[in-house]
């Protein structure tokens, strides 16, 4: 677990200062709002001072995962937090330092970060009256909550500062994420309602938490008659509205309506396709072209050349991705192409394959006619299964010699569609593969095959699921987008790939 610290906030301005040194000490920042004691206004009131925080922070370092704890807010008692090991503060507070240091049982010295002496916060207390400054004894909100962000902390946030006793928070389930934006990336529904459990069980240890997973979008807001305020984002108002109306037909009291400003995402000219708000689709964006996952040790493998295995169904792009790798540096190997090798006259695989299919299959020239090989094993599951096991060990053999043949190469991508279905991944150092959702890939086959829609998903229906080469790779690709961007995403990898084998 990464060591992680608390910083002593006193003013908001000096945000900026006390990431730039915290950054080179730990990832994982719990902000301490030092609030003057002569400061009296009601807790929602510090809303906007939070997130100007959360904003401010990732815009200086989005690497550091920054929770501001409300239980300062609520002078409460401190959360129990995980592995905290340093202590900062933006001026000169030793009496609240020394007790955090007490709590946490840490023996090193708080880091001073500025010489200020008295706590500053511009708080706006008019309209003290004014709904949103309201508390109530429980509050309800939902969302597919992937990957905890800056937009996720300032909506909890704002939800917990407005609950006296209880917090319900509805988690999507991940039948009702199919239209979601790279949903092969969404995290499991299981670990997405812990990550929301433990945000804010640490930001307040002291409301009653029920985080629970919801099959429809309304979850238990149809039927509980104990809620009181529902928060929701400006672009599901209308969804808020439509819990109320099924509320009042069943006989419940409707409930007060928050509205949240959604947080405006940076969006640079290699980003163009992202959205505009923070969300947790720009983030699995993100994750396109990086690492996901450790490579796999293979002992079995030299470690020159560097062996990329690269797959997808298809339509996904695998060919053009293919092309990039190759312009950047590396050495292509089309398995497709091997396939075709294996299968002419005087190989082995062709001796095994007449001698099990038998002469039929054989065209004027000698060679095996593939379009009557096809009709016999396409047909017949174990047909196709015993030419499988015939042909994929001789092309990995052939492209075994084809390796053990270079000279002074330094990386090999091996593009192919069987590569998971054959086992090859044994063979890679690294997996990458291409996705694209399903209907993409069903215009892309039909304009490219000139098929019909139905027969061309039939083709991507008979092809592996997304979620098994996410599952099986380490660098995910997606085309789904423009050119120019999918070559965002090969460059990103191939300069990650270039500095992990520095070294080899």
């Amino acid at each position: 677990m990464k060591p992680a610290g608390i910083l002593v906030l006193s003013n908001i301005k000096n945000i900026k200062t006390a990431i730039t040194e915290i950054k080179k000490l730990i990832k994982n920042l719990y902000i301490h709002l030092n609030i003057p004691s002569e400061v009296k206004v009601q807790v929602p009131q510090w809303s906007s001072v939070i997130r100007e925080i959360y904003l401010d922070s990732s815009y200086y370092d989005s690497t550091i995962d920054v929770r501001i704890l409300v239980d300062p807010i609520k002078k409460q008692k401190f959360s129990e937090l995980r592995n905290v090991q340093h202590i900062f503060c933006d001026g000169q507070f030793s009496e609240i330092c020394d007790s955090l240091k007490k709590f946490y049982q840490i023996d090193k010295p708080e880091v001073i970060l500025s010489n200020e002496t008295r706590p500053c916060f511009e708080i706006d207390c008019n309209n003290a009256e004014n709904m949103e400054y309201k508390t109530y004894d429980t509050v309800v909100l939902g969302g597919t909550f992937d990957r905890i962000h800056t937009g996720h902390k300032i909506f909890l946030t704002e939800a917990v500062l407005r609950a006296c006793k209880r917090l319900v928070v509805g988690v999507t389930d991940e039948n009702m994420l199919h239209n979601k934006t790279l949903t092969e990336l969404i995290l499991p529904t299981e670990q997405r309602i812990n990550d929301v459990k433990n945000f804010l069980s640490e930001i307040d240890s002291n409301l009653q938490y029920e985080v629970v997973v919801i099959q429809d979008a309304f979850g238990p807001t149809k039927s509980d008659p104990n809620m009181d305020m529902i928060i929701v984002s400006a672009e599901t108002y209308k969804g808020a509205l439509k819990v109320n109306e099924i509320r009042k037909e069943n006989g419940l009291k409707e409930l007060e309506i928050f509205t949240i400003k959604l947080a405006e995402a940076d969006i640079d000219e290699n980003n163009k396709h992202k959205e505009s708000k923070i969300s947790s689709c720009n983030l699995r964006m993100d994750l396109l072209g990086t690492l996901l996952q450790e490579p796999a040790p293979r002992v079995n493998l030299s470690k020159q050349p560097y062996i990329i295995g690269l797959t997808g169904s298809i339509g996904s792009g695998k060919s053009v991705m293919a092309q990039r790798l190759g312009e950047m540096g590396a050495f292509v190997i089309d398995c497709d192409k091997v396939a075709h090798e294996v299968y002419e006259p005087g190989t082995p695989a062709y001796e095994s394959i007449i001698a099990h299919f038998g002469r039929d299959i054989i065209d004027s020239n000698n060679k095996i006619d593939r379009k009557k090989l096809g009709a016999i094993v396409f047909n017949d599951s174990k047909e196709l299964e015993i030419l499988n096991n015939l042909v994929w060990p001789a092309i990995m053999k052939e492209v075994k010699r084809k390796i053990s043949e270079l000279k002074d190469v330094k990386i090999v991508v091996l593009e192919a569609a069987l590569l998971l279905r054959a086992g090859w991944e044994k063979e890679c150092h690294e997996v990458w593969s291409m996705i694209i959702s399903p209907n993409t890939a069903i215009k892309r086959v039909q304009e490219r095959n000139k098929l019909s829609e139905e027969e061309a998903r039939k083709r991507i229906e008979n092809q592996p699921h997304n979620k098994e080469f996410v599952k099986k790779s380490n660098v995910i690709f997606s085309s789904e987008w423009s050119y120019e961007y999918t070559k965002y995403q090969a460059e990103k990898a191939w300069k990650s790939l270039c500095d992990r084998i520095a070294g080899f």
